[in-house]
């Protein structure tokens, strides 16, 4: 780790994409949590873009206040869109405004960097399906939350290759808004060609209206199980702190 100042450990920051739903900011705080307990004596905070505070300007001007002259950020996001190309360094230049003494590095997202998919978030979802389904399944779907970027629907199909390898069936994509095809319509398609026994794969970081829409949805389209979204797993926190360690610069 950098030292971000005289006898300090470099802090790191998390952001998420921020909700509505008061369920998501504690998911994010919970990963904090976590990630905090794996390293102990490193800080780590968290942020939000929209929706709950405080966000990462926010946090790094903070930081740099209290003397901190480094700061590792991670986007808490499974695809690398918009978000991550265009607001998060956007919010990282706003810090650097106020407190151009402040070095801050920003890691890949947690999905696939560089084309690969890590095999800690690959763990982190078979430790929730197995959660939600331990009896064994015969398809699955790969429900994300949607992106009208091509390239990061590319990495969520990656991620859905992955997995499907991992399991030995087949794995289709389904996206609860922005792009086709919806989850019950996966999981209809599935069935139609013979599965009795279809999974849903939740691609979320935490829980909220479009996970609670892909739970219905499957579940009406005769899906045996939706797995829980992967807030603080401890394979999610091990893959933060690879990317703290590996984090590329902006």
């Amino acid at each position: 780790m950098w030292g971000g100042g005289a006898g300090r450990t470099t802090p790191v920051v998390l952001v998420a994409h921020g909700s509505r739903d008061p369920r998501a900011a504690e998911a994010t705080r919970a990963l904090a949590r976590a990630v905090e307990a794996a390293r102990p004596g490193t800080p780590v905070l968290p942020s939000w873009l929209d929706h709950t505070e405080p966000g990462p300007t926010e946090v790094l001007r903070a930081l740099a206040a209290a003397g901190h002259h480094a700061a590792v950020l991670v986007p808490l996001l499974l695809t690398a869109a918009y978000h991550r190309r265009v607001d998060i360094p956007a919010a990282v230049a706003a810090a650097r405004d106020a407190a151009p003494e402040l070095t801050v590095r920003i890691t890949d997202v947690l999905g696939p960097a560089d084309g690969t998919v890590a095999p800690g978030l690959l763990a982190g979802l078979r430790r929730r399906l197995a959660e939600a389904e331990p009896s064994g399944v015969d398809a699955l779907v790969l429900a994300a939350a949607g992106t009208r970027d091509p390239r990061a629907r590319g990495s969520v199909g990656r991620v859905a290759a992955a997995l499907g390898d991992q399991f030995a069936v087949p794995c289709r994509v389904a996206y609860a808004s922005a792009a086709p095809s919806a989850a019950g319509a996966a999981v209809a398609r599935l069935r139609a060609t013979g599965a009795r026994r279809v999974a849903v794969s939740a691609y979320f970081l935490a829980p909220g209206l479009f996970h609670d829409a892909v739970v219905a949805a499957a579940r009406d389209a005769g899906a045996v199980a939706v797995s829980g979204p992967l807030t603080d797993a401890p394979e999610l926190a091990d893959l933060v702190l690879r990317r703290v360690d590996a984090g590329a610069s902006l």
